[in-house]
């Protein structure tokens, strides 16, 4: 099986098996703001996207990985790359890390290593970001991991309580 890893998590693509960790994960709507679910996946859902799952970046534009807390071989989180541009070769990056894990370092760790596989492995040359300004601790975690603000997009993302603004965040390999 194809895994990123370290001594304390990995990277790998999503099982079968993960179904219900993921059904938490994506349902959680406190987690809604900051992507774009507008509703709730099944269970059926997330089995037939993980059955038809093909990691394979410069045919489908994404990649989608798992986080594992190695020591209690339980999913952490999820890293994503999407809307890969193969001439530009580069992507956009989402981290989702559920609440109990925050603040771990898993976050930092997993950007990191993705980062050197997307430079290293995938030949690519820019990664970027879109954040929730008011999202302090993923704006530090991508800072953190070499990205700079490059823009800043007022009221750009919807929230229960009306508009947000976003920053662009984006990193050079």
């Amino acid at each position: 099986m194809f895994t990123i890893s370290n001594d304390i998590i990995a990277l790998r693509a999503p099982e079968l098996s993960d179904v219900d960790s993921l059904y938490l994960l994506e349902n959680d709507p406190r987690t809604w703001l900051d992507g774009a679910t507008l509703a709730p996946l099944s269970r059926k859902q997330l089995w037939d996207y993980i059955s038809g799952y093909d990691g394979d970046i410069f045919s489908v534009g994404q990649l989608r990985l798992v986080i594992v807390k190695k020591d209690i071989n339980e999913i952490a989180g999820v890293i994503d790359l999407y809307d890969y541009d193969k001439i530009a070769r580069r992507a956009y990056v989402g981290i989702l890390i559920k609440e109990q894990y925050r603040g771990q370092g898993i976050a930092s760790m997993a950007l990191s290593m993705l980062i050197d596989y997307c430079s290293q492995r995938l030949s690519m040359r820019q990664l970027a970001a879109v954040v929730r300004a008011d999202n302090c601790a993923s704006v530090h975690l991508f800072k953190s991991c070499g990205f700079e603000e490059t823009g800043r997009f007022p009221n750009w993302l919807r929230t229960a309580d009306g508009w947000t603004t976003a920053l662009h965040l984006q990193r050079e390999l």
